[in-house]
């Protein structure tokens, strides 16, 4: 929408000698001359052809023009700095944005992101949830966690950690008619399956592992996200073969837990990866967020 709108500095005059009724303290706010101001509302009552003061021999008193617009344009110039303020609020602040699988930021970066933001405060995080391929630095992303075999190119590529394919469930599947205590009894409860891991760490290649061969290992619900398969085992849905590092807080909390003592678990051929790009002067922001990352991976000890 096109605006059609006065000087600026023709309405702040007039707004600051209107709320003062005095050219002189006007000019005292604003920093300019009384002679100034009256040259500023001069030219705003030429341009519209009003007058918006009578001018007394010692005092000014707002027409009805002036009394009109006053509230008006008060509010206006408000605003205008209310915008401003905004923009020197962002002028300072730096924006990371975060390539990630949208299982590994729901399960373990955003319950840990609270902590970033309070050591840095002027860096602004952006996720962008997805497993697609980024190209670091030219597709508007900072950095990337992947999982992968590891072996990037062209890259920098730190390693976070990898983790234990185990089998977790609600408290709730530990009561009940058939309680699950042994490998055995998943028998009487249905597998949630996580169909991109498949290849790696299926429950055909665990129920395998623990003997079971009269346990159909295709039945029951896929997700194509490992977050999904998670919150179907906290409704109490089934059982799921999941990553040990991504649940270790429902674990640690009490809302999964390992059904059987049993050690079945190898670390998966698969790691999590931190992806940034290689040069000799990095963005102080991309650094802030490696070492926190690296500090919280750490402290996220491995079953292993």
């Amino acid at each position: 929408m096109s605006r059609t709108l006065p000087p600026l500095n023709a309405l702040k005059a007039f707004e600051a000698a209107a709320r003062h009724l005095s050219f002189t303290k006007a000019a005292e706010e604003l920093n300019v001359t009384p002679a100034a101001v009256s040259h500023q509302v001069k030219a705003l009552e030429e341009l519209y052809g009003v007058s918006l003061f009578q001018r007394l021999t010692r005092a000014l008193r707002l027409t009805e023009a002036g009394q009109q617009a006053l509230p008006l344009i008060g509010q206006g110039l408000d605003k205008l700095a209310q915008g401003a303020d905004r923009l020197r609020a962002h002028a300072g602040r730096q924006v990371l944005t975060i390539s990630v699988s949208p299982s590994f930021g729901a399960l373990w970066l955003v319950p840990r992101l609270e902590g970033f933001r309070k050591r840095h405060p002027d860096i602004e995080i952006r996720l962008d949830g997805t497993d697609r391929l980024a190209t670091i630095g030219t597709d508007g992303v900072d950095v990337a966690v992947r999982y992968g075999p590891g072996g990037y190119k062209n890259v920098r590529a730190d390693f976070l950690f990898t983790q234990m394919n185990m089998p977790v469930c609600s408290p709730a599947l530990l009561e009940g008619p058939h309680p699950l205590r042994s490998p055995e009894d998943l028998t009487h409860h249905t597998l949630l399956h996580i169909d991109w891991k498949e290849a790696e760490a299926s429950w055909r290649m665990w129920l395998l592992a623990a003997g079971l061969q009269h346990i159909d290992p295709t039945r029951g619900p896929h997700y194509t996200m490992e977050s999904m398969a998670v919150q179907a085992a906290l409704e109490g849905q089934g059982v799921a073969l999941v990553g040990d590092v991504l649940v270790a807080d429902e674990l640690a909390a009490g809302r999964l837990v390992r059904p059987f003592d049993v050690e079945l678990n190898t670390p998966l051929s698969f790691s999590y990866y931190l992806i940034s790009a290689l040069s000799d002067v990095e963005e102080p922001k991309v650094t802030a967020f490696r070492t926190w990352l690296l500090e919280e991976a750490r402290a996220t000890p491995p079953r292993t």
